[in-house]
């Protein structure tokens, strides 16, 4: 399907502004100033305020971007977990996207959600951003693509979404407070892209982020909010700030911001109303502010005023999407196949040696605002066993912190006196509850939280119990006191709940006797808000590391294909810290290697959200990456290694060989301020003139059939041209390929940047035709405005930026 773009007519055609003739100043005018301001800041964690005598409902926010966790952080309200964003990205297809961005929307209806705190395009500026997971591409032009196409998805079911972070912010060290110093063409050409794009595309919300920009911190930045998003870019929607990024009271007012999360204390409430009585603050800027929530309110159904519905509002599709089929088609389209001497796709029925921890314990999301908790999760190991005959073995475990105890657990809430308020059944002994606790807890009264679990052992030995969490702790088995320790926190209060510190003790236990397992903390809320986050760990006791590799090699060799899975941990990619580097945590390198050689068919399948190093990537028979998969894991792996579904994936961001050669890497502000001094040219088009060639390319990936590029053809202007591509399949299979297109002003190859692409099907021996329409941006550059680059262009045709089939060359002419 050809992509739909054009000139500027269409881009005003995209503009979704639509009050379904809701007079909203005259519901403005029914509220005082304070109704006014509290309506500007979060009722609670995840809230704003209802107002019932101007029909406002409560406007309830959730975390994405890969499901809808709703107001509760924790498991007894699962959600669909899709893969992450890079193996979103990666499927390169907008169709599937808008289909998920569906799902999304059904999730939230369900969940009573009006607004989705997603997608994030900020980008893949480094390969050591902890977050990059949640990011899609390092290329502004495909994450921009990717981001409007979830924001038609999930808001053609009537809810919203806020893409973020309001910009620059493409890394976690010092976020709060770093401020980042970028020129202004980089500024526009790169950052500033994808967010102009989902504007663009109707997005009703946005959210700014923590850092800086040259010297103003983004929720008071009014040259950028209130001058290019709404001023330029006429943006109509709501600004809210990421959780507690306004600091400020009259700066954050007067600089663009619309709504300050979350609530109800902080910065703005009373000193905001005083601001304004004392005239530091317009009231009509507080009216505008008011305005917009309003707006929003109406678009996703919670302004019960008279009028007509805004397009899009209301119960959603009207049929319900399978959100399971759509988890493993989604995965499946985003697997990447890096390598492959024909090993793949697998066929008849080999016996597997499927070897890992990740293998039987994948990681299938990232860790952060990105978490939520899927009611169902079918691992690697699990999804191979229903296929094939199957041999685990560990291998290696570069897992840091333990795991939760495996038996289900009760939370018990603890009044002063160690009376129990309430009891909250959990699938595991994870207590995390971050703004609300569980219905029937008194927050005002509670003092404690308390885990305890029924632990029957299979082993007899050292058993080794943790906690990991901050805080004071104590820890009993069978009444008798384990642990009893105070936790300190580290310095970023991300980290120390996404990464927190873990205290480990040894008990020795008796198989298939039951043990009382408990693990009690001090628990209360803040300002009404609760923070509740402890896990209570378990690992039997089991070989050391040598004699778990030697199993591993020992399983291999007597197997006919060996399946490696290794990846990332929690402790080395998540939000809240940046990478230190890209090599696999533990001992999986030895190990991939040691497989390889008992069995020269092995598969490696690597599941990490970002960039590894893959030293052995060529000794294996093929490398197929996963990304971070989703809940369905193991069927969408299963499905693509034995053929029923092709490796979709096409890399949306370059693989270095070694973090050495990476062109753009540091993450690392240097007294406050980092500064992003390779100006526009990052991803790809640093690689290209970096001198060192990267293990992989923007734009790679193999499937399991061939394609020849046949014709090349170009019509119109640079502001409405279209090129079409014929393309066959030229092998024995079905399949799918991703048409890109690249474009360079003739002479200067090195300023290659992507300009297009389309996902095309075709049966074996079949010839299909792909057009393209180009985007304008395509043949400009920004010198103060936006300036179309007059003369020869040559766009190209190919599988990748360094895998080009077919090219012609285009004359670029003043828009007349």
């Amino acid at each position: 399907m050809p992509h739909r773009r054009g000139g500027r007519a269409w881009w005003a055609a995209c503009r979704l502004v639509n009050t379904g003739g809701v007079d909203f100043d005259a519901l403005i005018a029914r509220l005082d100033l304070g109704a006014k301001v509290r309506l500007l800041t979060g009722a609670d964690m995840w809230s704003l305020p209802p107002i019932p005598e101007i029909g406002l409902d409560r406007i309830v926010m959730s975390d994405g971007p890969i499901g809808v966790r709703g107001e509760r952080w924790s498991p007894g309200d699962p959600s669909i977990a899709l893969p992450s964003p890079t193996a979103l990205a990666a499927t390169w297809d907008l169709d599937l996207v808008r289909r998920a961005g569906r799902l999304l929307t059904q999730e939230a209806r369900r969940k009573g959600v009006h607004v989705l705190l997603a997608p994030t395009l900020n980008l893949h500026r480094s390969p050591l951003g902890g977050r990059h997971f949640e990011c899609c591409s390092e290329d502004p032009y495909l994450t921009g693509e990717i981001g409007a196409a979830y924001v038609e998805g999930v808001q053609e079911g009537g809810v919203a979404t806020t893409p973020k972070h309001f910009v620059a912010n493409d890394f976690e060290t010092d976020r709060f407070t770093a401020d980042v110093r970028v020129g202004e063409k980089a500024l526009r050409e790169v950052y500033l892209r994808p967010f102009e794009r989902v504007v663009r595309a109707g997005a009703w919300g946005l959210m700014t982020a923590y850092n800086g920009v040259n010297g103003t911190t983004m929720t008071e930045h009014a040259e950028l909010v209130l001058g290019v998003l709404k001023g330029e870019w006429g943006f109509d929607g709501l600004v809210v700030s990421d959780w507690t990024a306004v600091r400020s009271t009259e700066a954050a007012a007067l600089g663009g911001t619309d709504v300050a999360m979350p609530g109800p204390y902080g910065p703005w409430g009373t000193k905001l109303e005083e601001a304004v009585r004392a005239g530091r603050v317009p009231e009509p800027a507080i009216d505008d502010r008011v305005r917009r929530v309003l707006r929003l309110a109406h678009r996703v159904g919670a302004l019960r005023a008279p009028g007509p519905a805004p397009a899009g509002t209301g119960s959603g599709q009207a049929t319900e999407i399978d959100g399971v089929a759509l988890a493993r088609e989604v995965a499946a389209r985003g697997f990447t196949l890096l390598t492959n001497d024909g090993l793949l796709p697998l066929r008849g029925a080999p016996t597997l040696a499927v070897i890992g921890a990740a293998a039987a314990e994948a990681r299938i999301m990232g860790g952060g605002s990105a978490q939520v908790y899927p009611g169902r999760v079918v691992s690697p190991l699990e999804g191979l066993r229903a296929r094939a005959e199957v041999r685990h073995a560990v291998g290696a475990d570069p897992r840091v912190r333990l795991p939760p105890i495996p038996s289900p657990a009760r939370a018990l809430f603890l009044n002063g006196d160690g009376s129990v308020l309430a009891g909250h059944p959990l699938p595991t002994a994870e207590a995390r509850w971050i703004g609300q606790l569980p219905p029937g807890v008194d927050g005002e009264r509670l003092r404690a939280v308390r885990l305890v679990t029924t632990y029957t052992p299979d082993v007899s030995g050292e058993h080794t119990l943790s906690v990991a969490g901050t805080g004071a702790f104590t820890m009993t088995v069978d009444g008798g006191t384990v642990l009893d320790e105070t936790v300190e926190a580290p310095g970023d209060p991300a980290a120390a709940f996404l990464s927190p510190p873990e205290r480990r003790v040894t008990v020795p236990m008796t198989a298939g006797r039951p043990y009382e397992v408990a693990l009690t903390s001090p628990a209360g809320t803040i300002g009404g808000l609760a923070f509740v986050a402890f896990t209570l760990g378990h690992a039997a006791p089991g070989p050391g590391p040598d004699e778990l590799l030697a199993e591993a090699v020992r399983v291999a060799a007597a197997c006919d294909v060996a399946v490696v899975v290794a990846g990332t941990t929690p402790e080395v990619e998540s939000e809240g810290f940046d990478r230190t580097g890209l090599a696999l945590p533990g001992r999986q390198d030895e190990l991939v290697r040691a497989v390889i050689a008992a069995n020269p068919r092995t598969v490696v399948v690597v599941n990490a959200g970002s960039p590894v190093e893959m030293p052995w990537a060529e000794e294996a028979a093929a490398v197929l990456l996963i990304w971070f998969p989703g809940q369905e894991a193991g069927t969408a792996l299963a499905d693509v290694l034995f053929g029923d579904a092709e490796p979709g994936g096409r890399l949306p961001t370059t693989w270095p060989r070694r973090l050495a050669d990476a062109p753009v890497s540091a993450v690392t502000p240097v007294d406050g301020v980092l500064a992003y001094d390779e100006g526009p040219r990052i991803g790809y088009r640093a690689w290209r003139g970096a001198g060192a060639e990267p293990a992989f390319w923007f734009g790679h990936g193999l499937g399991y059939t061939t394609w020849s590029y046949d014709q090349i053809a170009a019509e119109g202007a640079h502001s409405a041209m279209a090129v079409t591509v014929a393309v066959t399949n030229t092998g024995d299979r079905p399949g799918r390929e991703v048409v890109q297109l690249y474009a360079h002003p003739s002479g200067e190859p090195g300023d290659v940047r992507l300009a297009g692409f389309d996902v095309v099907e075709a049966e074996p021996g079949r010839t299909v035709l792909s057009t393209v329409f180009l985007d304008e941006r395509a043949f400009q550059v920004w010198d103060g405005g936006w300036r179309t680059v007059e003369g020869e262009h040559v766009v190209t045709a190919g599988r990748g930026v360094a895998d080009p089939r077919l090219s012609i060359t285009v004359e670029i002419r003043p828009e007349m």
